[in-house]
């Protein structure tokens, strides 16, 4: 599948492509409810710029999402799959070797076979 597709579905899932959603006691904002930690993450690893207000715009949200899912990806394998990815997003760099990340994935293949 495509990355674009990918995210998509998890926006869909995440915040029902509300831009200006947030969730998790405040922490999550924006389509794919993205938390400070992780733009600083993001920042780190690809030696990018975001601020916080960029969880707000789709695209900046994209690529931060792609960013993040490949660097912690590759350690399951290249190329990072998306059951991989979506486990990531969900549940941290380790999310794809924890149980409960199995129900978000779930929920966004389903969006990906709509």
């Amino acid at each position: 599948m495509n990355l674009t597709a990918l995210f998509l579905a998890i926006v869909a899932v995440e915040s029902g492509g509300n831009v200006n959603a947030i969730g998790d006691k405040g922490r999550a904002v924006g389509p794919a409810q993205i938390w400070e930690i992780t733009v600083r993450d993001v920042n780190r690893i690809a030696g990018t710029s975001y601020v916080n207000e960029d969880r707000k715009s789709l695209t900046k949200s994209q690529e931060m999402f792609t960013i993040y899912t490949s660097h912690y990806g590759k350690k399951y394998g290249v190329p990072v799959s998306d059951e991989v990815r979506a486990k990531i997003w969900n549940g941290g760099p380790s999310g794809p070797s924890k149980p409960q990340t199995e129900k978000y994935w779930q929920k966004v293949s389903k969006q990906i076979n709509k």
